[in-house]
C-alpha cells in the first residue's frame, strides 16, 4: 500500500499549501485507485487511476504535479466540454488539454520545489520532461490550441507527441445523466470551497486561478435561453396538427396556422419564492418569459404557486388566459423559506406536471424539495451562486 499512501500524502500536502489550496476541493472529488495494469495516470473527469509502477518511479514533487494535472482536467471539465474535439481527433484533443494545464501548473511553481513535471530517467529521452509544454500556447484555451495543432500536424495528428497521462473520454460519457449532473455540481462547489480556503490562507484574491477557471465559476449563460430549452426538452412533443384551435403565435402577423396537438400536451408548474428576496422587477421579467414560453409550447395548464414556508397562493392558467398572467397574478407570502412545501403540496393535490420551474434566491439551506414528481429547474436570483442539489440550476445575472 506504499503507493496509495504516497498519493494520499501528496494530496494532503497540496491542500495545505496556499499555492494549491484552490484545488483542495477538487482533489477530494471522485475516487482514487492504484492499479497494476495502468501504465501512467488517467481520469474520467471524476475518478483517478494511477499505475503502481508509474508512481514508484516518480519523485514526490513529480507525483504532486501529476495529481494536480488530473485535478485540473476535472476542474476544467475537459472530458465533457471538449468531447467534440475528441470525436474529431482524440490525439490532438488530448494534447491540447495537456498543453493548457501544464503551462498553468508550471507557473504556480516555476522553481519546481513542490510540483515539477516528470522527467525520463533512462533511455534516449533521459532528462527530458514527459509531458507536453510549449510557451507558444500561453493564454490559449484547449480549442484554440487544438486548432493550431491541427494546422501544424494535420488531421491525423500522428506526430503531436504524448503526454504522461491518459484521458478516459469513453468513461466520462458512460456516466449516467444523473451522475454527470451531480459531478458538475460537485466540481462547481469544490472550486468555490477551494477559493474560500485559499483566501483564508493567503488573503483575498484568486491566487493561481486562470482566467478560464474564473469564467467557469461565473458563467455568462443567458437564463432565458436555459429556461426555454428546459421547457422544450421536458414537455412532450406534439405529433399532429389541428385547425380546431388556431396557433396564436402567428395571429399578430395576420397569419392563420393550425395548432400542434398530441395525446397529451405539456403541464407546467411554476413556483415563485415570495419569502422576501425576489423583487418586483425580477418577478415581472420572469413571468414575461413564462408567458412567452407557455404561448410557444402551448401547455394544457400552468399552475403558478407562490411559496415561502408553505404554499401561500395557487393560480391556474390555461392556453386561453396565460397571456394575462402578468396583469392578473397576485403574489402572496413573506414568511420563511422551505421548498419542501412545494413537493408536499403537489403530492397532496395530485398535481403531476411534466416539469417544474422554481424561482428563488437559493437561500434554502439543505432543503431542495426532496422528491420531485418531474424534472425541476431552479432559477436563482439575487447573486447567490449556490447550485441546487436536485435538478438543474441557472443563475440570473444582471
Amino acid at each position: 500500500m506504499q503507493e496509495e499512501r504516497r498519493l494520499q500524502k501528496a494530496k494532503i500536502s497540496l491542500m495545505r499549501n496556499e499555492k494549491f489550496a484552490l484545488f483542495a476541493g477538487v482533489l477530494m472529488v471522485g475516487r482514487t485507485f492504484v492499479k497494476d495494469d495502468v501504465p501512467t495516470a488517467c481520469t474520467n473527469g471524476r475518478d483517478e487511476l494511477y499505475g503502481r509502477e508509474f508512481v514508484k518511479k516518480l519523485r514526490d514533487n513529480e507525483l504532486a504535479f501529476v495529481v494536480l494535472h488530473e485535478a485540473m482536467h476535472k476542474a476544467y471539465r475537459h472530458l465533457t466540454t471538449w468531447k467534440k474535439l475528441h470525436d474529431e481527433n482524440h490525439m490532438l484533443a488530448n494534447a491540447a488539454c495537456d498543453y493548457v494545464i501544464n503551462l498553468e501548473l508550471r507557473d504556480l511553481d516555476p522553481e519546481g520545489k513542490f510540483i515539477s513535471m516528470p522527467v525520463f530517467r533512462e533511455g534516449e529521452n533521459r532528462g527530458k520532461v514527459m509531458g507536453l509544454i510549449d510557451e507558444k500556447y500561453r493564454g490559449l484555451n484547449s480549442k484554440q490550441v487544438f486548432d493550431l495543432l491541427k494546422e501544424e500536424y494535420g488531421n491525423d495528428g500522428g506526430d503531436v507527441g504524448d503526454g504522461f497521462d491518459e484521458h478516459d473520454w469513453d468513461g466520462a460519457q458512460n456516466l449516467s445523466e444523473e451522475e454527470k449532473e451531480k459531478l458538475a455540481r460537485d466540481i462547481d462547489q469544490a472550486m468555490r470551497q477551494g477559493l474560500m480556503a485559499q483566501q483564508k490562507i493567503a488573503g483575498q484574491g484568486t491566487g493561481g486561478m486562470s482566467r478560464d477557471l474564473a469564467e467557469l465559476m461565473q458563467p455568462k449563460i443567458d437564463w432565458r435561453e436555459v429556461l426555454r430549452e428546459f421547457v422544450k426538452t421536458t414537455c412532450r412533443a406534439r405529433d399532429a396538427s389541428s385547425w380546431r384551435r388556431v396557433n396564436r403565435r402567428f395571429l399578430s402577423g395576420d397569419t392563420y396556422m393550425p395548432s400542434l396537438i398530441g395525446e397529451r400536451v405539456g403541464h407546467l408548474v411554476v413556483a415563485v419564492d415570495t419569502s422576501g428576496s425576489v423583487g418586483v422587477n425580477e418577478l415581472k421579467d420572469f413571468l414575461s418569459e413564462v408567458k412567452g414560453i407557455a404561448e410557444e409550447v402551448n401547455p394544457e395548464k400552468v399552475d403558478l404557486l407562490y411559496w415561502d414556508s408553505s404554499i401561500a397562493g395557487h393560480e391556474e392558467y390555461t392556453d386561453t388566459n396565460v397571456s394575462n398572467i402578468i396583469t392578473s397574478t397576485k403574489p402572496r407570502g413573506g414568511g420563511g423559506t422551505s421548498p419542501s412545501c412545494i413537493t408536499k403540496y403537489l403530492e397532496e393535490k395530485h398535481i403531476e406536471p411534466e416539469c417544474c420551474i422554481v424561482l428563488t434566491d437559493g437561500y434554502v439551506g439543505d432543503d431542495w424539495g426532496g422528491n420531485w414528481p418531474s424534472p425541476v429547474l431552479w432559477v436563482i436570483v439575487g447573486g447567490n451562486d449556490v447550485m441546487a442539489a436536485k435538478g438543474k440550476t441557472v443563475h440570473v445575472k444582471d
